[in-house]
């Protein structure tokens, strides 16, 4: 596993473009500190490597999903209406990773 370190949450970080203070640096390198600690202890289980992994603690039996039923979509331009910027009939988002 790589090590986590400050360096590597704060190269994360900028590539996730936000910044915290060295004291959220430090808290959030405690709290891996803890997960790695407990992936080592659940890694000594013996026959850890041969169980099954669970998606989902409860058998699902039934959906609830609706029907998917066909309607008119909406028109492009009042989709548009409430974007704050468009550009060849699309929404411009802000970039957020590097």
């Amino acid at each position: 596993m790589k090590n986590i370190n400050k360096e590597t949450l704060k190269m994360a970080a900028n590539k996730l473009m936000f910044d915290m203070s060295e004291e959220q640096y430090n808290h959030l390198l405690n709290e891996f500190d803890v997960i790695v600690s407990q992936m080592n202890l659940i890694g000594k289980i013996e026959g850890v490597d041969n169980a099954t992994p669970m998606t989902f603690p409860f058998d699902v039996t039934s959906t609830k999903l609706r029907e998917d039923v066909a309607t008119t979509p909406l028109d492009r331009d009042v989709a548009l209406r409430n974007a704050k910027d468009v550009v060849d009939g699309q929404i411009r988002l802000p970039r957020v990773v590097k």
